[in-house]
């Protein structure tokens, strides 16, 4: 092992000097350009961003480092990333809850927070170089890819360097030091905005820690779960409760208050460096919220239910989400929001605050959700559910005292209602978002979804072929739930799927006539037999899976928006970043290595690479989308001519550079 920035190691990769970079950016943005591909996004959660100088133990997407890895994403055309949920994460017990799934729609996840700043004058200092170096260490660098993250360490580091912060900041407020000053100043302007929640929040982290657990079900004070709905309707215990909570534990809730303050400044300071740059972040609108949000709104939601997803083989997944009451959604014959309405718009506003766009996660859960009774979720000595007992219904199916618990049909007109119009706020069109639609298609989905808003669905090309497809949708191969695809071409039912049939793929790829014999040697170079009709083996079998995942990849180029995930892209099979549905020890902690860069080059000049080679895939994509322009036309001999002419130097300037990253470093 050693530590990054000691060069102790020789390199054998030919990586792009910095004189053909700005060629290799420009080849790669032509290409985008010429197949017309608008979005081209990477999914890297807030977790997985790589470590820099000093490792806080979790990553950042508002670091340093996080920059670093954004510009290697600019240098092959990338223009956007996929976030994941970056609220405040949820603590069971004495230990935090990995899942971004499960955290705040509104607070911040102060995890997140740059600390390397708080050292510098722009803070005034506010922590000590002695305790950031002893909180944090020097990012390890090993034979492996990837790093993991640590929550719990992360935790302790956040724990032991915020406090420290904000006990400076306000000793420095006393001593009237001019960054304390500034710094206090931005910190009221903030308050105007946000106290209100955040002192909801406060007094939540205050209980939380009583109770020694976020769920506040399972308080045993029936005054503090229902706290603030009582203070909202005017209880005079509960507001007295609420008060005396406030002044008893003001250091705490205020230093609650300067950390978000803190972690919403540096996020509002990155959206500013990436508006410089033209890079765009999609945050991810969770379909649930946190026990903290929960609680805040708890007359908001069921009593009696929990958001699952329904599974063909009936042991349907149960997310432990909570339900909006479809009856205070809206109210009245405007149909005004009522809270639930309110919770939804105030979600979607946090969300888009420092974003320029957003992924819809199971936009079927704002339509047609499937509920599960709480009261039939059983578990046996090892956690797992019997499933025989469980009882589940879609939204529009689930009857309470012989009443439909959605009569009028508020579920449906969500979108409609709230979504659309506060994107359109926000000035995306229905068309901009990822709507996260991989889900089952109940009768009432289809018809407002596909039929009635038109909106677009995310096509998983895992399933799926791009020639059946418009434009206008969003294209993916595997997401953050799924395995990378060097290691999903090695299931058999990928490997016999029509989605990824050789003959499919050498033929989209290679769809002039002219060119068959290219679409033959495709074929035969992906394929797992060989042309003797014997089964590949071995390492020409690994070769051919390889080959497949690249062609597999240029499919996806054919969209006008697609995405990627960063283990995809930098090659990472020893480890996978969530197994959906699944509580893997190891879910949620996958990391991308601080010597990312070194790594991705060192991959693609091995022997064995399972990095994507860009401007090869580029120059796949771009020959496709030239063969497909020759098809469509009237006058093929003269529309081969044109494209050739316009396109071939690009073609080559693309496996110039495809020939680079596969080059040894002379040593």
């Amino acid at each position: 092992m050693k530590v990054l920035g000691i060069n102790n190691s020789i390199s054998f990769e030919r990586r792009p000097t910095k004189e053909e970079e700005p060629y290799l950016q420009k080849a790669c943005q032509e290409a985008y350009k010429a197949i017309g591909i608008q979005d081209r996004v990477i999914i890297t959660h807030g977790s997985c961003f790589p470590a820099l100088e000093r490792d806080t133990h979790i990553g950042s997407p508002y670091s340093e480092a996080a920059k670093k890895y954004l510009q290697f994403l600019q240098l092959y055309g990338f223009n956007g990333n996929q976030l994941g949920p970056g609220g405040e994460l949820e603590n069971d017990g004495n230990s935090v809850k990995y899942s971004p799934y499960n955290s705040s729609a509104f607070a911040k996840n102060r995890l997140f927070i740059d600390l390397k700043p708080l050292t510098t004058e722009k803070y005034g200092k506010i922590l000590s170089e002695q305790t950031y170096n002893n909180v944090t260490s020097a990012p390890q660098i090993s034979d492996k890819n990837y790093d993991m993250t640590n929550f719990e360490e992360a935790v302790k580091t956040y724990d032991t360097a915020l406090s420290e912060s904000y006990k400076n900041f306000k000793s420095n407020l006393v001593k009237g030091q001019p960054q304390a000053i500034a710094l206090g100043k931005e910190f009221n302007e903030f308050l105007q905005k946000y106290d209100e929640r955040l002192n909801d929040e406060g007094i939540f982290k205050v209980l939380s820690k009583y109770y020694k657990t976020d769920d506040f079900e399972n308080w045993d004070n029936e005054l503090d779960k229902n706290l603030i709905v009582g203070v909202n309707n005017g209880d005079i215990e509960a507001i007295e409760r609420y008060q005396a909570i406030k002044s008893a534990n003001r250091n705490s809730i205020d230093q609650y208050k300067f950390e978000q303050f803190i972690a919403t400044k540096q996020i509002k300071e990155n959206k500013q460096w990436r508006d410089k740059t033209g890079f765009k972040y999609i945050n991810d609108l969770l379909i649930g919220c946190s026990k903290m949000d929960e609680w805040r709104f708890k007359d908001a939601f069921l009593e009696d239910y929990t958001i699952g997803a329904y599974e063909y083989s009936g042991k349907h997944q149960v997310w432990g989400i909570p339900v909006l009451n479809p009856r205070k959604i809206f109210k009245g014959p405007q149909m005004e929001l009522n809270v639930g309405g309110k919770f939804l718009k105030e979600k979607l506003d946090y969300n888009l605050e420092f974003c320029e766009n957003t992924r819809i996660d199971h936009v079927l859960g704002l339509v047609e959700p499937y509920l599960i009774r709480k009261d039939s979720i059983f578990k046996n000595e090892n956690g797992e559910i019997d499933y025989s007992k469980l009882q589940g219904s879609y939204m529009s199916e689930t009857y309470e005292n012989g009443e439909k618990i959605d009569d009028y049909y508020n579920y449906p007109r969500i979108l409609e209602k709230i979504i659309l119009p506060t994107l359109e706020e926000h000035n995306l069109e229905p068309s901009d978002p990822i709507w996260e639609s991989l889900c089952s298609n109940p009768k009432i989905f289809v018809k407002t979804f596909y039929d009635k808003l038109k909106l677009p669905e995310l096509v998983q090309l895992e399933w799926s072929r791009s020639e059946k497809l418009g434009r206008n949708h969003w294209t993916i191969v595997g997401s953050h739930d799924s395995l990378p695809a060097q290691l999903m071409i090695k299931q058999e039912w990928v490997r016999l799927s029509p989605a990824w049939d050789p003959l499919y793929l050498a033929g989209y790829l290679n769809q002039d006539p002219i060119r068959i014999n290219k679409s033959r040697e495709l074929c035969e170079k992906i394929s797992d037999t060989n042309p003797d009709g014997t089964k590949k083996e071995g390492e020409a079998l690994e070769t051919a899976d390889r080959e497949r995942v690249k062609a597999k990849f240029a499919e996806l180029l054919s969209s006008r928006r697609f995405e990627i995930s960063f283990a995809d892209l930098l090659g990472i099979t020893d480890i996978v970043y969530n197994i959906g549905g699944s509580n893997r020890k190891d879910n949620w902690k996958e990391r991308i290595s601080s010597d990312f860069i070194e790594k991705y080059y060192e991959n693609l000049s091995s022997k064995n690479p399972t990095a994507l080679n860009m401007p090869e895939i580029l120059k796949m994509a771009l020959q496709a989308d030239i063969d497909i322009g020759v098809m469509n036309s009237s006058d093929k001999k003269q529309a081969r001519e044109i494209l050739y002419k316009k396109y071939q130097p690009l073609l080559d300037e693309l496996q110039k550079f495809a020939d680079i990253l596969k080059e040894p470093e002379n040593i």
